[in-house]
């Protein structure tokens, strides 16, 4: 079977690996869809992010589903050929932070495709794939590349979570990539009843007032419309940043309301934030990392159609289009979420 291996920045190799069979509790999944994360470009374009780096090769990827080729001993609720969303979400279970239920703290946390630890924990970009059954989700109703769209989903639900109660309040999105335009879909899922969104391009703030956003602001043609929200002590309620860079967070700052929250979702290494301001205003500021509890709820709202992820899903590949793929997904002019067809191979 082929896997997308990382090597080093733009070092991205097609390598055969060997199948696996499942084990007690497993199955084997013939993968059918994977989306290009903002990790995996990380990855590609730098070989790491923050102080995180590639110390050996490294298969990619984390949001995938495919279908259902064997089921190991013990295995129930499933059947061959079904659709299932797998998440990357693999927690000890055995560790102080799993039982507290904090899974995605977990110390021994296996998630897929994550240079954190070493050796690497390989992602789960192969055609063919062994994972707990416990991971799978079935996805009946949804497209494959829909399904794959569960991870990036459960990460924006895990932020909604974080940020507490939402009917009613006032929303900043700063950095409309997929997790800024899906916190939008999830924050008004919660009941948010004014969202302001703001990027740097024209075509993802596009997609945020598609999906929702009431008002959409070009920072790099018109930072001063942020300005009128600054008046009053401030207008949001709650902030997803979701770009990971500072000048985001310290621009909203001012615009945020007296004991507003930011919930910090983007990862773009350490950042020097206004802290006077921020204690004045008395804000809290909070991480969102990862999710694990949320990523069923991801898919049944999906399957509902409670929230559709189909325009965000703007080009699929196949592994013979590996670099073009990779290429797509950094240029955010045209592309937002980049999939990879597994069965084109």
């Amino acid at each position: 079977m082929k896997s997308v291996v990382i090597h080093g920045p733009k070092d991205l190799r097609l390598e055969d690996h060997q199948v696996a069979i499942p084990a007690q509790g497993q199955v084997q999944i013939q993968l059918a869809v994977g989306g290009i994360c903002g990790s995996d470009l990380h990855y590609y374009n730098h070989g790491g992010f923050g102080d995180i780096r590639l110390k050996e090769p490294m298969v990619l990827g984390h949001e995938v589903s495919g279908h259902i080729s064997q089921m190991g001993e013990g295995v129930t609720g499933f059947s061959l050929e079904q659709l299932v969303a797998v998440s990357p979400s693999r927690p000890c279970r055995d560790c102080q932070y799993c039982d507290e239920a904090l899974f995605n703290h977990c110390l021994n946390m296996r998630f897929y495709g994550s240079a954190m630890p070493f050796p690497h924990i390989q992602g789960a970009f192969r055609q063919t794939l062994v994972v707990e059954a416990s991971q799978c989700v079935v996805a009946e109703g949804l497209s494959a590349a829909e399904a794959a769209m569960a991870e990036p989903l459960a990460v924006c639900l895990h932020a909604v979570k974080n940020a507490g109660p939402l009917l009613g309040k006032s929303v900043l999105v700063t950095g409309c990539g997929p997790i800024g335009v899906l916190c939008i879909l999830a924050a008004r899922r919660a009941g948010a009843d004014f969202i302001v969104a703001t990027d740097l391009g024209e075509f993802t703030l596009e997609m945020a007032r598609n999906a929702g956003a009431d008002v959409a602001i070009n920072m790099a043609q018109n930072s001063s419309d942020l300005a009128r929200y600054t008046q009053g002590k401030g207008t949001f309620d709650v902030m997803f940043e979701c770009s990971g860079a500072q000048v985001a967070v310290s621009g909203a700052v001012h615009a945020m309301r007296p004991c507003g929250t930011i919930i910090q979702l983007g990862l773009g290494g350490d950042m020097t934030l206004p802290v006077q301001a921020m204690t004045a205003k008395e804000l809290s500021l909070r991480g969102s990392f990862r999710f694990h509890e949320e990523f069923p709820t991801g898919v049944s709202l999906m399957q509902k159609g409670l929230i559709n992820v189909s325009p965000l899903i703007t080009h699929s590949f196949g592994l013979g289009d590996l670099h073009r793929a990779f290429d797509t997904a950094v240029d955010r002019s045209r592309a937002m979420k980049v999939q990879l067809n597994f069965a084109d191979a």
